[in-house]
């Protein structure tokens, strides 16, 4: 018995060990006076662009803002190369 429990214990931190980081580009507005930017955020869950609208959208109306579109979900290897164009927005939500 302890040794299926190790076991379990075993593949349960493989399988959380093995899900990679999960990040989202995106676009968004405010209005009077119209203001848009661009983002990119962290994604829990399922790395799909589903997924990263359910979570930006809530987040972004918090401060006023409306999520326009999710250009696309990526790893961890596209991250320097959005850095200097999101800014401020950078890893924000």
């Amino acid at each position: 018995m302890k040794q299926l429990s190790f076991q379990v214990l075993i593949l349960v931190l493989a399988a959380g060990a093995a899900q990679a980081d999960c990040y989202a580009d995106y676009k968004a507005k405010q209005d009077n006076p119209l203001r848009l930017h661009y983002g990119v955020a962290e994604i829990r869950g399922n790395c799909n662009i589903g997924t990263a609208e359910d979570q930006l959208r809530p987040a972004l109306q918090r401060d006023g803002w409306q999520l326009l579109t999710v250009l696309g979900v990526f790893d961890e290897g596209g991250l320097d190369e959005r850095r200097n164009s999101a800014g401020d927005y950078f890893l924000r939500y």
